[in-house]
């Protein structure tokens, strides 16, 4: 790709995502709705847990599995 097609294409990258930060409209989540009735907000340590915690203990669980459960036994060397 030469100089001009990848000025070009950064252009457009770079227009794209201008225009899609432009046509959100992130105040419009402070207007509630009728019958919005949002529960209490979550601590840092219960935010952390959720989002950080959770996931990396799912994949140990299920890497921790894979490897106990593993069918592919090594084969002893011939010799």
């Amino acid at each position: 790709m030469d100089k001009k097609n990848a000025l070009r294409a950064g252009a457009v990258a770079a227009g794209s995502t201008l225009m899609m930060l432009l046509m959100t409209s992130p105040a419009l989540a402070v207007v509630r709705d009728d019958g919005d009735d949002p529960g209490p907000g979550l601590s840092v340590g219960e935010t952390v847990g959720l989002y950080v915690v959770t996931p990396i203990a799912l994949f140990a669980i299920i890497a921790g599995l894979v490897m106990v459960l593993d069918k592919s036994r090594k084969q002893a060397p011939q010799g």
